[in-house]
């Protein structure tokens, strides 16, 4: 079985080095292995630094000891040529310079250059400092040692214009340098080497990351929206951002649910009420009569089926605006006594109609930061519903306190009709959705819809609870929603 020649291509040895240089290339472009480069040019520059400093202290170190040495010799010979004369000094040159194994340097000549003693061959010809201190190589002038050496003297004029000098071998002191020099450059590169090896492996790994992140953004470009960033488990920031990508897709995923969920039962509930307005209207032309009331009565019942209609959009508008969070930058302090209150005085009247009692129990100075029409519209619907489903003779509780820890304020409306069973408490919530109890009265499934997003818009929570008999249904305000 033979590869085809895109497959060669891509695994042959040009293929495996092509690839190899398009990740090294990637590699190379990605901010982790700047970074990386940048921490390894300050570390190899504080390293350099540091081995700068070690050098000045050891081999500077030494060359200061040797030249206060010398100094101090050069002064017990100017005191001894000052005591004993020429000839003094002469002997004491050639003792020195005669000691075996010895690594000071001498010389001692006349005016003229003519060698008096000491253990060079002649006066060097390197020009000395205005010190009077001269390095110079010691070979060329016949050392103290076979070996290529130099030396660090310093050279002076005595009386009668006898030139003497004075200094020490610094073959060692050089060794030593050259030795620190290399290894200095040895540890700059081996400093470098690591240095960038590590940053292509942070790169590699940070770059395997974010990749799985641009793999995952792709997917869900393509129309994925199930696929999540993979989390790695070491909660830096990447998985941070791992996490609130993930979280973020997560409300995408449930707005575009909620989206086709809207799309479809907006096309299926829709549909009946549209089709019995014209049904009714087609009726009406069709049996034709000189009754004005006939007319009227067809005109009204168009009419409210229409206000049904249009209460229907106004209220996924609604749901839709407190989705979105657009109200969130309109926030201001809300007085939700007298949000609560209004509600109540406008459904008082309503429940004392149907038989019903509405007792209420409403604490002064209850505020939230919120928008106020929304959370007016939501304390509506749940008087609305709670009024709705009470049968003649039934009670309803109108209760708003703060109580409970970390609570800035709790909206509660309690009644005592059917309830809603505990598994169907969630479902209740999702646009459309009506129980089978609750077909046979008027509503279109989204009271507690917007109330859910009114809650969540505001930072609260809404609670469903069995209220024996009945429904309890509780809007808790965080405290951090409070406001001032």
């Amino acid at each position: 079985m033979t590869a085809t020649a895109e497959e060669a291509g891509t695994t042959g040895p040009h293929g495996r080095l092509a690839a190899c240089v398009a990740v090294g290339s990637r590699l190379l472009r990605t901010t982790a292995f700047r970074l990386a480069l940048l921490y390894l040019a300050l570390f190899v520059l504080s390293v350099g630094v540091i081995l700068l400093v070690v050098y000045r202290t050891t081999a500077g170190f030494l060359e200061q000891e040797i030249g206060e040495t010398i100094a101090l010799e050069v002064a017990g010979l100017q005191d001894h040529y000052r005591g004993y004369g020429l000839t003094g000094l002469v002997e004491v040159v050639r003792g020195r310079s005669a000691v075996a194994g010895n690594n000071s340097i001498y010389l001692l000549t006349t005016p003229q250059g003519v060698i008096l003693a000491g253990n060079l061959s002649g006066w060097p010809s390197a020009v000395p400092s205005a010190s009077g201190w001269t390095h110079f190589k010691v070979a060329d002038y016949g050392g103290t040692t076979e070996r290529p050496s130099t030396a660090q003297a310093v050279t002076f004029t005595l009386p009668g214009q006898f030139r003497l000098l004075v200094g020490r071998d610094m073959s060692e002191i050089d060794q030593l340098r050259d030795r620190m020099v290399h290894s200095l450059g040895w540890i700059l590169g081996v400093t470098a080497m690591l240095g960038l090896g590590g940053g292509l492996l942070l790169s590699r790994g940070a770059m395997r990351r974010i990749e799985a992140i641009n793999r995952t953004t792709r997917q869900i470009m393509a129309g994925d929206l199930s696929d999540r960033v993979p989390r790695f488990g070491g909660g830096d920031e990447i998985d941070r951002l791992a996490g609130n990508l993930n979280a973020m897709l997560d409300r995408l995923e449930r707005l575009m649910t909620g989206m086709r969920q809207v799309t479809d039962s907006v096309a299926h509930d829709l549909r009946t009420p549209l089709s019995r307005l014209r049904s009714r209207i087609e009726l009406a032309l069709i049996h034709e009569t000189e009754d004005p009331e006939v007319y009227r009565g067809v005109l009204q019942d168009t009419i409210a089926e229409a206000d049904r209609l249009l209460a229907t959009f106004t209220a996924l508008l609604s749901i839709a605006e407190a989705e979105s969070g657009a109200k969130r930058q309109d926030f201001e302090p809300v007085d939700l006594t007298e949000v609560v209150q209004l509600a109540a005085d406008l459904y008082e009247p309503v429940a004392e109609e149907r038989g019903q009692t509405l007792a209420m129990e409403i604490r002064k100075g209850a505020t939230v930061r919120g928008n106020g029409q929304l959370l007016a519209q939501a304390v509506s619907n749940l008087l609305d519903n709670a009024i709705k489903y009470t049968p003649e003779g039934g009670r309803i509780d109108l209760v708003l306190d703060g109580a409970g820890p970390g609570q800035a304020a709790r909206v509660t409306v309690a009644d005592s009709g059917p309830g809603i069973p505990a598994e169907a408490r969630d479902k209740v919530l999702q646009r459309f959705v009506r129980l089978d109890t609750a077909r046979a009265s008027p509503g279109n499934g989204l009271g507690l819809s917007l109330v859910d997003a009114v809650a969540t818009l505001h930072g609260a929570r809404l609670e469903l609870s069995d209220n024996e008999p009945g429904l309890k249904v509780a809007l808790v305000f965080a405290a951090e929603a409070a406001g001032g």
